[in-house]
């Protein structure tokens, strides 16, 4: 078995091309007899097994990829980040710090999650096993002076490392009209996403800040198209007497995709009906001018981001089902996913429906009954 590490960031100079000797290394029809070109000898490297690894794929030349089989594992959620430092690296740096007989420091539970959510942002564990040795440190510090066994609590975690590092958006207080919130995915793990949009009085025409990506840009006009199609003749003004102005906060974060599809439908619904969003609901998922909603990936990310967050509803694709098996269980026996195929059964769920609106969509059903029945007495 031989393992290459990180072959993603592999440079090409004048020195030489190691991605095209490993063409012919990675490919078992000519491995059989490679000739490195400085012992000028035949290898047989027919029966090697090569392990690469990488973080992204986008650098690794598109003909060493094709002879790869691309194994894509996901970042760590919050949940097993904590086992991981409670039943690993904590055991390990008490080891390393402390005699047998000694007991220096204990961690609470609520101060492990503390550093896991305040003060590392990362995929893997590095940042978070930094921080641990860090406040292990301060406390083996303060029991040298006391002599006395230190708790490390959520308080004493401030009292090490400082405030907090990382601070996410808070969650929504109330139901608002025109902002909804989405889930997304990033390398560091998953996140909401709150999209805000605005009437403002214009000619209509559609203001996209927040740096959003192409393939977002496209899912906010397909989302405008479908919204104006969805709010019909009733509301066809507002579509052209006001500008709309779609703003994904973070303005300095890169942000692109199709999840936010169905997010971004639900808030131009609620801006233009002037009907207040669930704040205690996520989504995601593409959007069709037709108003399906399609699959989309990170679900386990998006669902643990929502349940970090304190949403205990999440709205997804149908076709991610099969996605729920990866869900923890504690998290999954906590939380209510709802399953839609159309962009109206999102809307059913997403929106408060106020006595007013009520009214105003059994006014417009019986509307469409008396038209229906007129027309049938004509004929």
């Amino acid at each position: 078995v031989i393992l290459l590490d990180e072959i993603d960031k592999m440079g090409i100079s004048f020195q030489g091309d190691p991605a095209s000797a490993l063409l012919e290394v990675l490919d078992p029809e000519q491995n059989k007899d490679f000739v490195d070109h400085y012992i000028e000898l035949p290898f047989d490297l027919s029966e090697v097994l090569f392990i690469t690894t990488a973080n992204v794929l986008y650098t690794i030349p598109p003909a060493l990829r094709d002879r790869m089989e691309v194994i894509e594992i996901s970042s760590y959620t919050d949940v097993e980040k904590f086992y991981i430092a409670k039943n690993y690296i904590i055991p390990k740096i008490y080891e390393e710090f402390t005699e047998k007989k000694a007991k220096i420091f204990v961690f609470k539970d609520s101060a492990i999650k503390k550093i896991i959510h305040e003060y590392t942002l990362e995929p893997g564990v590095r940042e978070l096993e930094r921080q641990l040795r860090s406040v292990v440190r301060k406390a083996t510090l303060e029991f040298t002076k006391t002599n006395k066994t230190v708790v490390i609590t959520p308080e004493k975690v401030v009292e090490y490392l400082g405030p907090e590092k990382i601070r996410e958006e808070d969650s929504l207080e109330k139901p608002l009209v025109g902002i909804a919130t989405g889930l997304a995915w990033t390398p560091n793990g998953g996140t909401t996403l709150y999209i805000e949009s605005a009437l403002i009085p214009g000619n209509g025409q559609l203001i996209i800040t927040g740096q959003l990506g192409d393939v977002m840009k496209e899912s906010v006009r397909i989302a405008l198209s479908l919204a104006r199609k969805l709010c019909g003749e009733d509301y066809s003004e507002k579509f052209t007497k006001y500008d709309i102005h779609i703003h994904v906060p973070e303005g300095a974060v890169p942000k692109d995709g199709p999840s936010a599809g169905v997010t971004i439908t639900t808030a131009l619904v609620s801006v233009v009906k002037d009907i207040p969003v669930r704040n205690d609901v996520a989504m995601t998922g593409e959007i069709t001018l037709r108003g399906r909603v399609l699959p989309v990936g990170g679900i386990k990310e998006k669902v643990l981001a929502a349940y970090r967050k304190g949403i205990k509803t999440v709205i997804l694709p149908k076709k991610n089902e099969v996605d729920l098996e990866k869900i923890p269980e504690e998290a999954k026996k906590n939380m209510n996913f709802i399953l839609v195929e159309t962009i109206d059964e999102v809307l059913e769920v997403a929106l408060c429906e106020t006595n007013a609106s009520k009214q105003t969509s059994e006014t417009n059903r019986s509307k469409k009954r008396r038209t229906r029945k007129s027309n049938s007495e004509t004929k």
